[in-house]
């Protein structure tokens, strides 16, 4: 599919898309165009795989938010962690073959959604918090979900 069909499948009907496998350029692109249909470039993990380990037989990667460092609100305390952990799931997922791990990581997030979020996703109904509260929402999720 060329990117400029991408892009405008993504925002037709975003659900048919599991898994966008592209190169870097247009991968940044999509994924933009795809962090606003979820609301924020917070909620958006990105992973850069590589070809298979010949010994190992897992990628070399690079696992990593979309927004990046997010530098126009760091150190303010605000900013949206979620991006970061559903990274860090795919992490343990693709490159160190942990799927149930990442499994009760992204299970976390979900709960944690359902009564807490930060100043971009607001719901009503939820809690907001900031970046340590949000972290703080998953951890305790993990917790309780590991019991």
């Amino acid at each position: 599919m060329y990117a400029d069909n991408g892009a405008m499948q993504l925002v037709r009907a975003p659900k048919q898309f599991d898994v966008i496998y592209t190169d870097n350029l247009f991968g940044d692109i999509l994924s933009d165009c795809a962090a606003m249909l979820t609301g924020s470039l917070g909620m958006l993990p990105s992973a850069s795989l590589g070809a298979p380990d010949p010994e190992t037989g897992l990628p070399k990667a690079m696992y990593e938010p979309v927004h990046g460092s997010a530098p126009d609100i760091a150190g303010q305390g605000i900013a949206n962690p979620l991006a970061q952990f559903q990274s860090f799931a795919m992490l343990l997922r693709y490159s160190f073959d942990q799927g149930a791990e990442a499994d009760l990581l992204e299970a976390a997030v979900d709960a944690a959604l359902k009564t807490t979020r930060t100043g971009d996703i607001m719901a009503p109904g939820c809690t907001q918090t900031g970046t340590e509260g949000m972290t703080k929402a998953v951890i305790d999720e993990m917790d309780r979900l590991a019991r």
